[in-house]
């Protein structure tokens, strides 16, 4: 895997959900979306406000661990959210029918790891990790097999969407 736009600070929750926003208007049927990072670095976070950017209307969002693979009916396309932590094997996965998901659907995976040998090279990895000397907020880069996510994501400002969210704090200060 290579990186293939730099990687973007995102220091509240505002600016993971503008992250989201500006990334929801390229992707489409047979996108697949890795999100790895450490527990609590923002993974169901930023594929809640994805789905919610996608969908049109707005719909309850929850968290996969349990259930392990939320659908949704997007716009032309289906979504499918899966969590895999609790997975044991990557056999599992497949019996999950995430690797038909791959071909037809977006397709937003938490914890890709589990996914072993079926993890697409084609895929968009998010790297989510806390951002670094203790400070608040994350950091995310962006990593694929596939130099084609570097022309699409080189399209799109991503930078600039993020740098103009006005964090919560600053809101309440500024009225």
């Amino acid at each position: 895997m290579e990186q293939v736009h730099p990687p973007l600070a995102l220091p509240g929750a505002d600016t993971t959900e503008a992250l989201a926003l500006a990334l929801a208007p390229a992707l489409g049927a047979g996108d697949v979306l890795l999100l790895e990072g450490p527990i609590g670095a923002g993974k169901t976070h930023f594929a809640r406000a994805l789905i919610q950017a996608l969908m049109p209307e707005p719909e309850d969002v929850p968290s996969p661990t349990f259930t392990l693979v939320q659908l949704y009916d997007g716009p032309g396309f289906d979504i499918w959210h899966a969590d895999l932590y609790r997975l044991g094997h990557p056999d599992e996965a497949i019996e999950l029918g995430l690797e038909e998901a791959f071909e037809t659907a977006l397709c937003l995976v938490e914890w890709p790891e589990r996914l072993g040998s079926a993890r697409p090279q084609g895929a968009l990895t998010l790297r989510l990790a806390h951002a670094p000397g203790g400070k608040d907020g994350r950091e995310v880069a962006f990593l694929s097999g596939s130099g084609a996510w570097r022309k699409r994501l080189a399209a799109l400002d991503l930078q600039g969407a993020v740098a103009g969210v006005v964090p919560a704090g600053e809101k309440a200060r500024h009225g």
